[in-house]
């Protein structure tokens, strides 16, 4: 792959503390390497800075060469491959401090949810991070962030004190409500590619435990349990937020035996109370089946991941994701009929969480987040290896496809997938609020310097 024309490698190094790759360099495909396998990177030059100066220089002299940037952290939720221009990796960047008296905490952009949730604990304070701990704050929090806590507290997005980000001409503008209101609110839910988030400012929730875990029962039983979680989760109050999910794990030693090599199904449980109110409200669904391991107690909010168990390992895998209006009867029939033990399919994961409570809600003054009116969001996964790729696509797709007649219409951005096509993109936001978005694109970006993934044009 052919160069810049003004892109000049030394001269960047020259002026970075931190580290720049080009393609033959020792470690640049490390510095290239995200974590969903899938989407392989492969940019002219890889930069990893160790500083915002380090970013402002990056952005400058990728600006002055002609070169597009693309930006991520762990890679979790980069969509597609970035080809040519360069790629702003931000994990060196592990600043992080937590103010126990503003219940707070600020985080540079290379810093994962496991680090603010142990530095949080020990003053009583939880973040509304996501399902995995491993991902990154600030990818995360600027596509909206639903966690386990959401329906009690919201999406992370509404949580948002301020941000510090580097523009297309490479200086550094601190971003709040009061200062920058129109990008703040595009920034915050619009996943917006306007420059590169070196920092955010986030308030952290006075919660040091939680009643919650997970629930697993036997793919014998997923249409029991299906069809009561469907009935179950309009009771739930807003202090309790619930998931179920369709798992077929591989059959390896790392899985436990029960639910290795067959479908069973995943209940994922939080509720932010005490004991007894939290065992009150899950014990329909306690009864509903045997389960095969309840491990739903007290537990200390470090220990958050337990409840969806996300993996932690790089791997290639493909995903899609639907909002849904309702999730009844017939659309759990639906589901089990393209999903359910019965059929042999290469997909691992169909998963229904329940919104509602205070992710329909957004703050004071709005954000760009989406999708606040739907009621489950549908998201699918499954392993994208060669010889797997073209029956994965097909599955996951049919998954989808069989619970469009109860779509809401839109979907979340953080769990847009493969489906990158403008389009698709737009379905993320309502017509308003895409051309709100898509003018701030113009106003900080016009000339598209920052290309991460997904075009809204």
């Amino acid at each position: 792959m052919s160069q810049a024309a003004g892109f000049n490698v030394e001269e960047l190094r020259a002026q970075l503390r931190g580290s720049v790759f080009v393609p033959g360099d020792a470690g640049f495909e490390s510095a290239c390497l995200g974590f969903n396998l899938a989407h392989p990177a492969r940019p002219e030059a890889a930069v990893l800075p160790d500083s915002t100066e380090d970013v402002m220089a990056a952005v400058r002299h990728a600006k002055a060469a002609g070169l597009d940037v693309h930006v991520h952290s762990t890679g979790h939720g980069y969509p597609h491959q970035a080809s040519g221009g360069m790629l702003v990796n931000t994990s060196q960047m592990q600043s992080l401090s937590v103010d126990p008296q503003r219940r707070s905490a600020r985080a540079s952009a290379g810093v994962r949810w496991q680090r603010v949730i142990d530095e949080a604990a020990p003053h009583g304070l939880a973040p509304l991070n996501g399902s995995s701990p491993d991902i990154g704050v600030i990818g995360y929090t600027l596509g909206g962030g639903m966690g386990p806590m959401g329906r009690t507290f919201g999406f992370a997005a509404d949580h948002v004190n301020s941000i510090e980000l580097v523009t297309a001409d490479g200086s550094l503008l601190s971003v709040t409500a009061e200062s920058e209101a129109e990008l703040f609110w595009a920034l915050c839910g619009g996943k917006c590619a306007v420059g590169i988030v070196t920092q955010i400012d986030f308030n952290l929730m006075p919660i040091p435990s939680v009643y919650g875990g997970a629930v697993f029962f036997s793919g014998n039983d997923a249409a029991t349990v299906m069809h009561a979680y469907g009935g179950w989760v309009h009771s739930l109050p807003e202090s309790t937020t619930a998931s179920i999910a369709l798992l077929r794990l591989p059959d390896t030693e790392q899985f436990p035996e029960p639910l290795r090599g067959k479908t069973s199904v995943h209940l994922r449980y939080v509720h932010v109370g005490d004991e007894e109110n939290g065992a009150a409200l899950l014990e329909p669904l306690r009864r509903a089946a045997t389960p095969m391991a309840d491990l739903v107690g007290m537990m200390p909010y470090v220990a958050i991941a337990s409840v969806h168990q996300d993996p932690t390992d790089p791997m290639p895998a493909w995903d899609g994701s639907l909002l849904l209006r309702e999730f009844t009867p017939a659309a759990i029939d639906a589901l089990l009929a393209v999903a359910g033990p019965e059929v042999d399919i290469p997909i691992i994961i169909a998963e229904i969480r329940h919104l509602g409570g205070a992710l329909a809600r957004g703050p004071q003054g709005g954000n760009a987040v989406g999708g606040r009116d739907a009621g489950f969001n549908l998201g699918v996964i499954g392993p994208y290896t060669p010889p797997l790729m073209e029956a994965v696509h097909a599955a996951g797709n049919a998954v989808l496809d069989a619970l469009r007649p109860w779509a809401h219409g839109g979907t979340l951005i953080n769990f847009q997938g493969f489906a990158t096509s403008p389009e698709a993109v737009g379905r993320a936001w309502d017509s308003v609020t895409l051309a709100r978005l898509r003018a701030v694109k113009r106003d900080w970006d016009p000339d598209s310097l920052f290309s991460f993934g997904y075009s809204m044009d």
